[in-house]
């Protein structure tokens, strides 16, 4: 079955050149130029979102915050800005890649086809975990905490995985930022500390275990 991708962008160029490169590439391609007809086009469940930052209507910001609690396929942002505060709320709304333009097609294709097969890799572990308080059914995405389900976010569920599924093993932040966005060295792994803060509260707000470790100048490690 060939692999969707919904390009949104307000540049008629940039749209009819993507259509033209990912058509070729036999993926289904679905396109917008404004805000509004992006949140209906994400009804066709496309595997992978390309969002432009500066929309007419609606930003990509915007957009992002609006889906991202029900959409769990790639975000990357495609946009002109470069300041590191712009990137850093793209990756803290749930955003997966930002690609600064212009850009080469060549590299974003690369990008895009690893996305893809991180989702693929991370939809295999269907397994579910149990420890005395908490149960994580990787297959639903969902935890369950003293039987309460927990709201994470796409990333932060991802680190979730990837942790608890390496239980007592110590990974720095550059690791898991490879792991879970999937980019050697690309980007700013500073956000894994951010989206680590945030898992740590929600379990705290239900409880006394944070289940994540700091491990002082080494990283971070799931609880044994």
């Amino acid at each position: 079955m060939a692999q969707s991708i919904l390009i949104v962008d307000d540049e008629n160029e940039i749209i009819s050149m993507l259509y033209r490169y990912f058509s070729k590439l036999g993926y289904t391609v679905y396109t917008a130029t404004e805000g509004k007809t992006a949140l209906k086009e994400v009804e066709k469940n496309p595997n992978i979102i390309l969002l432009d930052v500066n929309m007419p209507d609606i930003d990509g910001f915007t957009i992002c915050e609006r889906i991202r609690d029900y959409v769990s396929c790639p975000i990357i942002f495609l946009t002109a800005r470069i300041e590191d505060s712009d990137k850093i709320k793209g990756f803290s709304i749930g955003a997966d890649d930002y690609v600064i333009k212009p850009f080469s097609i060549d590299e974003l294709e690369a990008r895009i086809a690893a996305h893809l097969r991180r989702e693929k890799r991370h939809n295999i572990a269907l397994k579910v975990q149990f420890d005395d308080d908490m149960v994580i059914d990787y297959s639903s995405r969902i935890v369950f905490y003293h039987n309460t389900d927990i709201s994470f976010t796409k990333k932060e569920f991802d680190i979730i995985s990837f942790l608890s599924q390496n239980k007592g093993i110590v990974f720095n932040r550059e690791t898991i930022y490879e792991e879970v966005w999937g980019l050697d060295g690309i980007g700013d792994n500073t956000v894994v500390t951010e989206h680590i803060r945030r898992i740590r509260a929600k379990f705290l707000s239900l409880g006394d275990r944070p289940y994540i470790e700091t491990v002082w100048g080494c990283g971070y490690k799931w609880e044994n």
